[in-house]
């Protein structure tokens, strides 16, 4: 997802759309994007830190995102 400081442009496009569509309620939009990964670890802790290298050192660019790691079975 884009860092929360960054200007979101697409989301605010969303926003506008949705405020267009009459949709009440809705005050900020984010867009970002999701990946899923499917790891094989010993554990759930060697799971999530491959995960977390990965997205170190590939998937997310610190710049400019940050990222979560959900795991699920």
């Amino acid at each position: 997802m884009p860092l929360k400081d960054l200007l979101d442009p697409q989301g605010k496009a969303v926003l506008g759309g949705l405020h267009n569509l009459g949709m009440k309620g809705i005050s900020d939009v984010r867009v970002g994007k999701h990946i899923t990964l499917q790891i094989e670890a010993a554990s759930e802790t060697e799971a999530k830190s491959v995960a977390e290298e990965a997205s170190k050192k590939l998937l997310a660019n610190a710049v400019m995102e940050y990222f979560e790691i959900e795991i699920v079975q």
